[in-house]
């Protein structure tokens, strides 16, 4: 028997090791191909993909579709797991190979039913734009096929790829439309239950579209509405029960920072394009560097950062013109409120009553049961599905379900000599809408919003309204009326997802939430603060942690902590040494920025809570609402005024009431925490988590998925916007015409292979805010695509 348990033993720890050699030689066998020759159909003449020491290719082609595929295979080669989650996700279509799971998000998504739009979309661009879709296509097939085995992730999931289709490309920019825009009108909504219950003027007090803090390209910043008086509301009666906000605020936003200095401020008389995109942070980054190069009759090279799933360079420099994109947060989502027709399944329109329009979805599960997923749709777009509100049910009017929000124009920038060309492109681009900074070789620089935007008639699109006798939305702006700055005096221009326009202009792009103007403000100061400039130069204002916006925090925390108020305990001595002593940055050892972080989040939620406390006893304590990114005109009129009308039951004074809220956050810290107090630096809780998406599926090693739990620098209202899972996908500063000495740097690497030498190249450099070249550099290895013909 001992024996036998030996022999059954040593057999289990040789399957063991089999195993383990057999997964080994399946990880290298997926590895890409980077050296050579490889046959690839339907080419015109040879191709190549040239990869420096960091992954980063230059491709090269004859013509501009064949460098749509050789462009494609690299994607197919390095990210096709990420494209396809990507699509997979647009098309709410990720329980097929995740299971149940993804049900939630994948009827988030399906409720826009964006499969059946991409393929109305495809249909809708020209033969030439369908045809390099196509071969874009083609090219990231072949580049996935070349691997000689599947990729580890569908090992894992236990599901084979399925080829890139054209519409799938489609699909990439829906998600972006996801990340990007109001997808469910929630803004609309949220603010409508507050509107609904408020006084007039303490809702417009609440949420104006403006503070101090702006830093607009037209018209000036916004003064604080006056507070209202106590015959018009009052705090007094209000308890002060909100729930600990525990160092958590709003979502950072789905943004980002561009500028452009002309080339009246640079050493060559050559303009500069700055541009970090922020977004949700992954491994893989979103997006994938490249040099893009025709060397035949229509010669092309453009650099920059790609998407993978996209056949060309999303930001970067033709060496003619250089651009870069944060999002507007325009308005380009409205919630209509709709009235029941005069039948049961109909609604009233201004040309009569008309029947919803049906849609079942079948949401395949692997390893479960279909699920069958109704959505109701009406002239102006599908209803929702999962809120109350009072006026009715609510349909969602938004640009990306129209099919003429999509198109391909942004393939032009590639050959745009000049600001003006590149501002006439951005005017008829379909893409979720953004702010579009550009600049050109002779020094000129301009700012216009790039996509689509709606039409308006007169009704509020800051709330719900009622559609039924007048439709919302009459067309499209034309794009010779889009607003413009072309060649400021200042030769700076700038933006941070924060208001840019005013009247005219600003009626035409809309509040869909923009930003608090902190972080704007914050890079036209840096900006103004000297007078000549150089690409390298523009990192150090990209990587501005100075804690500008909370400084004023500080001095009214100080003020609360007086030597009486300390008295009573050594934890509130320590805390005011803490803050005296603070590094004025959100630096990972910073401890000071910390604790007023948190008082400042803690009086908010507090001040909030009481403000809205009609509407919580109106709809329940559970409803959703919306506190304006411009709250913090209201609240701090109110902590530096202090009325004693806007103070909670149970303070005597406005000094009790903060106070209240530091005992709260030294309670939280003990309560959570190991240590002192001194323990409590912002890098404990700014460590990045930037990681695989199947990291956490895979026993003991998952985590060597993920890149390196780094303290980080950097926070929201400045202009490092950077949080655990969310900051710069990119940080570029380029003068178009002088690429080679220009700077840019993304996190992770470019391959999506954890064995692959390119998965983090790059990352540390990302980390530590150093500039690594924006052209890729000397060849290290390249790979030859040969037209195969029969």
């Amino acid at each position: 028997m001992k024996k036998l348990i030996v022999r059954l033993f040593g057999g289990a720890i040789a399957l063991i090791f089999l195993a383990v050699v057999l997964g080994w030689l399946m990880l290298l066998a997926s590895l890409p191909q980077v050296s050579g020759e490889i046959l690839a159909p339907g080419l015109a003449a040879i191709a190549t993909i040239e990869r420096d020491a960091a992954g980063i290719p230059a491709i090269t082609a004859s013509n501009r579709v064949d460098l749509a595929f050789a462009t494609g295979f690299a994607h197919g080669q390095d990210r096709f797991f990420q494209m396809d989650m990507i699509r997979r996700q647009a098309a709410g279509e990720l329980s097929e190979v995740v299971g149940a799971v993804a049900i939630k998000v994948d009827k988030r998504y399906r409720f826009h039913r964006f499969r059946s739009r991409a393929e109305v979309a495809l249909a809708s661009v020209s033969d030439a734009d369908r045809k390099l879709l196509q071969r874009y296509a083609d090219g990231v097939n072949a580049g996935r096929q070349s691997l000689r085995a599947r990729t580890f992730e569908y090992f894992v999931l236990g599901v084979e790829p399925e080829p890139w289709r054209a519409e799938d490309s489609i699909l990439a920019v829906y998600a972006m439309f996801m990340q990007l825009n109001d997808s469910r009108a929630t803004k609309e909504v949220r603010r409508g239950l507050a509107h609904s219950v408020l006084p007039e003027e303490v809702y417009a007090w609440m949420y104006p579209d403006g503070t101090p803090w702006d830093a607009p390209l037209m018209g000036t910043p916004r003064s604080a509405g006056a507070i209202p008086s106590a015959d018009v509301y009052s705090l007094r009666e209000v308890e002060d029960a909100a729930p600990p906000a525990n160092e958590q605020g709003r979502y950072p936003l789905r943004g980002s920072n561009n500028w452009a200095v002309s080339g009246a401020l640079t050493e060559d008389g050559r303009a500069i394009v700055s541009n970090d995109m922020h977004l949700g942070l992954d491994t893989p980054n979103i997006y994938y560097r490249a040099r893009l190069v025709v060397d035949g009759d229509a010669p092309l090279d453009v650099a920059g950062v790609t998407l993978p799933g996209a056949p060309f360079i999303i930001a970067g420099s033709n060496t003619h013109v250089a651009w870069g994109f944060t999002n507007s947060y325009g308005d380009y989502t409205d919630a209509v409120v709709l009235q029941p027709g005069s039948e049961e399944g109909t609604y009233k329109t201004s040309d009569g009553d008309m029947s919803f329009d049906i849609y079942n979805e079948v949401i395949n599960v692997k390893g479960s049961d279909p699920v069958n997923y109704q959505i109701r749709e009406t002239v102006w777009g599908p209803v929702i599905d999962d809120i109350d509100y009072p006026d009715g049910e609510i349909a969602v009017s938004w640009i990306a379900h129209k099919p003429e929000s999509i198109n391909l124009n942004m393939l032009q920038l590639e050959t745009a000599t000049t600001v003006w060309e590149a501002l006439d492109i951005a005017n008829t681009m379909g893409m979720p809408p953004q702010n579009f900074v550009t600049g050109d070789a002779r020094g000129n620089i301009a700012w216009t919003i790039a996509g689509k935007i709606p039409l308006k008639s007169s009704f509020n699109a800051m709330l719900p309204a009622d559609w039924s006798q007048e439709n919302g939305w009459h067309g499209w702006l034309a794009s010779g009326d889009y607003p413009r700055v072309v060649n400021p005096d200042s030769g700076r221009i700038w933006t941070a997802n924060a208001r840019v326009t005013d009247a005219e202009a600003l009626r035409i792009v809309g509040d869909g939430g923009y930003d608090l103007g902190a972080r704007a403000r914050q890079i036209r100061d840096g900006l103004f603060a000297q007078d000549s400039f150089v690409p390298a130069d523009m990192l150090s204002i990209q990587t501005d942690d100075r804690a500008l916006f909370l400084t004023p925090w500080r001095d009214v925390l100080l003020s609360v902590l007086d030597d009486e108020a300390v008295a009573g305990g050594t934890q509130l001595a320590e805390y005011r040494r803490l803050v005296r002593e603070w590094i004025p940055r959100a630096s990972p050892e910073s401890v000071g920025y910390r604790l007023v972080r948190a008082f400042r989040l803690e009086v908010e939620g507090r001040v909030f809570h009481a403000l809205t406390a009609p509407v919580r006893e109106a709809y329940g304590d559970e409803v959703q609402l919306r506190k304006s990114n411009q709250f913090e005109a209201a609240l701090w009129s109110l902590v530096t005024e202090r009325p004693l009308h806007m103070l909670p039951a149970g303070y005597e004074n406005w000094d009790q009431f903060l106070m209240a809220a530091v005992i709260q956050n030294i309670d939280y810290f003990n309560e959570n925490f190991e240590g002192p107090l001194s323990s409590r630096t912002w890098g404990e809780i700014n460590r990045a988590a930037i990681r695989h998406p199947l990291s956490h599926s895979i026993p003991f090693l998952g985590s060597s998925l993920d890149m390196p739990a780094d303290e980080l620098n950097g926070d929201l209202d400045m202009p490092k916007a950077q949080g655990r899972t969310f900051g710069a996908s990119e940080r570029f500063s380029v003068a178009p015409g002088d690429e080679a000495n220009s700077v840019l740097h993304m996190p992770t690497g470019q391959s999506g292979h954890p064995l692959s030498e390119y998965y983090d190249a790059g990352h540390a450099d990302w980390v530590a805010g150093l500039p690594t070249p924006f052209l890729p550099g000397q060849a290290v290895h390249t790979l030859t695509l040969t037209p195969y013909r029969r």
